[in-house]
């Protein structure tokens, strides 16, 4: 009896320490009870729970560790000051399955705040010990495991560049091609976070043999997958030329346009910035994504999306147009000014108006006939109207300033340009008058039309500092018209007129 009465001591005790480590691990979910765990020493009654002798009380203990790093900084702190990161790592090479997906969370929540915290994650030896896990049979440990090194790897280049050197990119496009979806999302996931903080880093994912792998599944079903492997893809072919090559060389255009169509919001955003990301680097990348229909796939993505899912979008029309004559006619057939027209008038924020300003720059800037294309849209008093406002970001301005300058240097399309006269600054309008003085004098038909139309008049309201380019376009077109025209319309003449009429009444 007395035997069975003492083992019943330690049931009761294992029982309640399980109790608790399942209880903490339930309220660390809610965040109303963090501050009250914390403030009731949460982490120093957890931490030698981490060694006990039962394994579901060690994982509990674990996972309740894990929840409350993930909650904040100040927490993941406390975990890196109660010297509990080497004892996990220690038990990630010890321990079973379940031990091992716990110890790796906690990881991850502690390295996912800050490079700082990543590196104290580095510094107790955890990225050996996660690569293992990288090579374990059960794919929940190796998913786990995959989410910690991605959160290291997300921070900079440093950081990256230990979860190489530690022989993780092979084994990360190994889980690529394992048959659990949940395990090829963070695989993908943690490549796209190592590839994108320089060239040296994509080229190490490439030679890993990586884009080949993610090529395969852009038709995934999986929406959460094709985010990500959308996301990887655009982190590689940002960084150069060869980059790009090597990810168009896999064949996914003009599969892939299809996604610019996904009901999931993230997957046509990433499609759409991997093909920014391609087209921003040569005409003859443009070419290629041109040539097998991505500027009218691109075109009606701005159509049918709002906000920052279309910006990507807005900024591939502006790259391929910016290359060369042919790419920007080819945004011009493909209707791609009225999409930029209209999101230039729905838009509401400052850095999507500013690409849109820029990439209707980009477009009118190459001849008189693109330049035409572009105002006759309408957008010049649009862009005028966001140049003067004053509640606009600077950048906004200065692009909207740009976008104007580049259209107007080649615009010779008279009737659209009038309206600008009328409302144009003295520094935009300097530009609107010199495109008149190259007009007028080889064109007499213009020259009527000017007159009727009230632009001569306005002419002549322009006050011009002497000397000046502008008062030198000024004096080019009022030498197209007679003089006594000119001095009709100039300001005061008409009381000229009237005084010399009481004159001549007063002589009689």
């Amino acid at each position: 009896m007395s035997q069975r009465h003492t083992l019943q001591v330690f049931e009761q005790y294992q029982k309640a320490r399980l109790a608790f480590v399942q209880s903490v691990a339930d309220l660390a979910t809610r965040p109303q009870n963090i501050e009250t765990l914390q403030n009731a020493g949460v982490m120093a009654l957890l931490r030698p729970l981490l060694l006990d002798v039962v394994p579901s009380v060690q994982q509990t203990a674990a996972l309740a560790l894990g929840r409350l790093a993930n909650y904040s900084d100040h927490l993941a702190e406390s975990v890196v000051r109660g010297d509990i990161l080497p004892q996990l790592v220690y038990s990630l090479a010890e321990q079973n399955r379940f031990y091992k997906k716990a110890a790796a969370f906690v990881l991850r929540a502690v390295a996912k705040h800050s490079p700082q915290l990543a590196q104290s994650v580095i510094d107790c030896g955890a990225l050996d010990a996660l690569v293992v896990c990288l090579e374990e049979f059960d794919p929940s440990v190796k998913e786990a495991a995959t989410w910690a090194l991605g959160y290291i790897a997300r921070h900079n280049a440093e950081l990256s560049q230990h979860v190489v050197d530690a022989g993780g990119v092979p084994l990360l496009v190994l889980c690529l091609q394992e048959p659990e979806i949940a395990l090829k999302r963070v695989a993908a996931s943690a490549l796209s976070d190592i590839a994108k903080h320089s060239p040296e880093l994509a080229q190490t994912v490439v030679d890993a043999g990586a884009i080949a792998h993610l090529a395969q599944m852009i038709l995934n079903p999986d929406a959460q997958l094709k985010r990500q492997v959308f996301s990887a893809l655009s982190q590689i072919a940002k960084h150069s030329v060869d980059l790009a090559e090597m990810v168009v060389e896999a064949e996914i255009f003009p599969a892939a346009f299809a996604c610019l169509n996904d009901t999931d919001e993230y997957v046509k955003k990433n499609c759409a910035t991997l093909i920014r990301e391609i087209v921003k680097h040569t005409p003859e990348l443009a070419q290629m994504i041109v040539n097998a229909g991505g500027v009218a796939a691109v075109v009606n993505y701005v159509a049918s999306t709002r906000g920052n899912v279309r910006l990507p979008g807005i900024m591939m029309l502006g790259y391929t147009a910016a290359h060369t004559e042919s790419l920007a006619m080819a945004v011009i057939v493909s209707k791609g000014i009225n999409q930029l027209s209209i999101a230039l008038n729905e838009e509401t924020e400052d850095h999507i108006l500013a690409a849109t300003a820029w990439a209707l720059g980009q477009i009118g800037r190459h001849t008189p006939e693109h330049a035409k294309s572009v105002a006759v849209a309408n957008v010049l008093p649009k862009l005028l109207q966001l140049y003067m406002r004053t509640d606009m970001s600077e950048d906004l301005q200065t692009k909207a300033k740009k976008a104007l300058k580049n259209i107007l240097q080649k615009c010779v399309y008279l009737p659209v340009l009038e309206p600008l006269l009328h409302e144009a600054s003295p520094n935009i309008l300097k530009h609107v008058v010199a495109q008149f003085s190259k007009v007028l004098p080889h064109d007499p038909k213009a020259r009527r039309l000017f007159v009727t139309s009230g632009g001569l008049k306005k002419i002549q309201e322009i006050k011009a500092e002497e000397g000046s380019p502008l008062a030198e376009y000024i004096n080019t077109i009022n030498s197209c018209f007679p003089e006594e025209v000119v001095k009709y319309y100039s300001p005061g003449y008409a009381d000229e007129l009237l005084e010399r009429v009481e004159t001549h009444a007063n002589r009689a």
